[in-house]
């Protein structure tokens, strides 16, 4: 089994201290014993902003949906920068600075296919293609199959720069116990069925953006993860590899830091400490790769 972790800001309040402590007296007492155990507070899973962690549960209804046919991942899409807003369904276009891709812009009137929107949404983060993605499946239906994966909380309710859905307050979010919930239900291949879930590791192990969870690791570790980041929020959601162990997942979500340098360091370097933790447990006999 993976170990699982999900942190949000990780804000270790002493009483969250002594809880540990105790837990850690009582299994002291039973010479030999080996504990595995979790515990999390519902009441203290924080829901975020998602930013574009909300682009995982995106590839995944889109690998299902392929699945049944629906479409093929070489369907080609029109690319065309006009989106209907939730909030009455008028118009409104990206920004091609605002996005962290902007190859998309230059294609606007050809078909590009779904196979390789996917790929842009996920390593580039691409808004562009998120929402001609979003346009094809449908939020309402993402957040559906979210539910039916075990995340209650979850919300993916729009493309992304909706301003009047923004002002409204409308806006995707999620917490870091319903992402863990997604990763893992990706590593043990149930998100969809196992050749989908295998391509879609291969994805989320091509991610350009490394400066948050990645960059607490060891040189070389493999780190399956999608970022996100708008104003004041910062994220990232990840299974990682250990050299010789089987993965963990680990989601970090964060707001209230106004500079994105420190906030990528706050992440890196809680990844760290998650790391050296998981380096000083017993390892398995057997790995996950």
């Amino acid at each position: 089994m993976m170990l699982f972790v999900a942190a949000a800001l990780l804000a270790l309040a002493p009483s969250r201290d002594s809880l540990l402590a105790a837990i850690q007296t009582r299994i002291a007492q039973e010479p030999g014993a080996y504990v595995g155990l979790a515990y999390v507070d519902l009441a203290a899973d924080s829901s975020f902003h998602a930013a574009s962690t909300m682009k995982v549960p995106v590839m995944i209804e889109l690998f299902r949906r392929a699945n049944t046919g629906s479409f093929g991942m070489n369907q080609g899409l029109l690319m065309v920068n006009q989106f209907a807003s939730l909030v009455d369904g008028s118009r409104y276009a990206l920004d091609p600075g605002s996005d962290s891709d902007s190859t998309l812009y230059h294609r606007i009137g050809d078909r590009v296919s779904v196979d390789t929107l996917l790929r842009l949404m996920i390593t580039r983060s691409s808004n562009f293609a998120t929402n001609t993605l979003i346009t094809l499946v449908g939020a309402e239906e993402v957040t559906r199959t979210m539910r039916a994966l075990g995340a209650q909380r979850i919300q993916v309710l729009r493309g992304v720069e909706d301003g009047k859905a923004f002002e409204k307050g409308l806006n995707n979010t999620t917490t870091a116990r319903d992402l863990a919930i997604i990763l893992r239900a990706i590593q043990e291949g149930k998100a969809a069925s196992p050749p989908a879930t295998r391509e879609m590791l291969a994805i989320l192990l091509a991610q350009e953006f490394n400066e948050k969870i990645p960059a607490g690791l060891p040189p070389g570790t493999r780190v399956a993860h999608k970022t996100g980041e708008i104003t004041a929020v910062s994220h990232d959601a990840a299974i990682v590899y250990p050299a010789g162990r089987k993965p963990y997942v680990l989601v970090v979500l964060t707001r209230g830091i106004t500079d994105g340098a420190k906030a990528s360091k706050l992440i890196a370097d809680l990844s760290s400490i998650i790391y050296q933790h998981n380096a000083t447990q017993p390892r398995s006999s057997a790995t996950t790769q």
